[in-house]
């Protein structure tokens, strides 16, 4: 997406390793690791990708104002 702001949201009871890639997922930029229950918010560039291998994670863009 076009976001440079995601809210992370770990839904389940374990926590999920978190990537962060370039555009053509040629190189990771990082990760970490989300706790369960827990959110975090990332700042990307507007071509980076950001992804986890597990449906527990919930991903969604958010506009930050002030």
């Amino acid at each position: 997406s076009n976001a440079t702001m995601i809210r992370c949201y770990n839904s389940g009871s374990t926590a999920r390793l978190i990537t962060v890639t370039n555009a053509d997922e040629a190189a990771v930029l990082g990760t970490f690791t989300l706790d369960a229950k827990a959110v975090e918010y990332v700042d990307k560039d507007i071509t980076d990708e950001i992804f986890a291998a597990h449906a527990e994670i919930l991903l969604t863009s958010v506009i930050i104002v002030g």
